[in-house]
């Protein structure tokens, strides 16, 4: 599933050719993918202008002249592909419909978006943009790993006195919103961390030391247009390239990459995902 740095990835992809755009016509070619999409959907979007394309976690939020909000969620295998973009950066003709392209907004600029999901995991929703931040699947969520409001005091109190994994306890999206299982791994092993260690056996100052490199993991994902795992595209139809960085993920029983260091990357299950990482070095 795109973690944050893909999502974001796709957003900035879609701002030149949406944001402050028109929805000239908007297909919803379904009635539902991971849930049903909300009655009049087409109606309600066509004629829209999209003010403002934001995303909170992982989930992209377009933000409508109509006062509502359309929350896009990619899934497993969603993708946001742009063609006949009059800006010129994306050099594609409108390609012939696909099988799975269930939603596909016509804009006034001549640019075509079309949402393609063919294990139809993804969502989309229409909010109220003055309550959007009430949804259910957005209340919770914590703060932002590149904002302000995650920092080293915020993430030591979070943590404090928590029995759980290091590893579950940044995976969860009420601490810190948009982590995924790639970048928390890559992040734990920049700070020599082992993703078996208990947050109580942390001290503080480790703990600490968390947040400067989940920023700069993340920050070098986005700058390599994230990670193109399986089914993962840029909106251009481009892969990202980050995985070619991965220190841990995807690395079993490889050398590690730390100076001097003679171990191998192992791999073990947490909560049912895999976790990768260097016995030897990260403790």
């Amino acid at each position: 599933m795109p973690e944050l740095p893909e999502v974001e990835t796709v957003r900035r992809g879609l701002v030149p050719v949406m944001e402050n755009a028109v929805i000239a016509q908007a297909d919803v070619n379904r009635p539902d993918l991971r849930w049903p999409f909300p009655e009049r959907m087409s109606e309600r979007l066509t004629r829209a202008r999209v003010t403002s394309l934001r995303r909170r976690s992982k989930y992209i939020l377009a933000d409508l002249s109509t006062d509502e909000t359309l929350l896009i969620h990619l899934g497993m295998s969603g993708r946001m592909l742009i063609s006949g973009d009059p800006l010129g950066q994306f050099l594609n003709d409108h390609p012939a419909p696909e099988k799975h392209d269930h939603v596909v907004f016509h804009m006034d600029n001549g640019a075509r978006v079309t949402f393609n999901d063919p294990r139809r995991f993804g969502a989309m929703d229409l909010l109220e943009t003055a309550t959007a931040n009430e949804h259910p699947l957005l209340a919770s969520i914590g703060p932002e790993p590149l904002g302000n409001d995650f920092h080293e005091d915020y993430l030591v109190e979070r943590l404090n006195g928590r029995k759980t994994p290091v590893k579950s306890a940044l995976l969860d999206q009420k601490i810190v919103a948009g982590l995924g299982n790639i970048y928390v791994c890559e992040a734990l092993f920049r700070a020599k961390i082992s993703p078996k260690r208990h947050v109580n056996k942390l001290s503080a100052a480790r703990i600490r030391t968390l947040v400067p490199i989940i920023r700069e993991v993340l920050t070098e994902a986005i700058s390599a247009g994230g990670s193109s795992l399986k089914d993962f595209r840029q909106a251009d139809g481009e892969l990202g390239y980050f995985q070619y960085s991965f220190d841990v993920y995807g690395r079993e029983a490889e050398a590690c990459r730390t100076p001097d260091c003679n171990g191998r990357i192992a791999r073990i299950t947490q909560s049912g995902r895999s976790s990768f990482y260097c016995p030897q070095c990260q403790r």
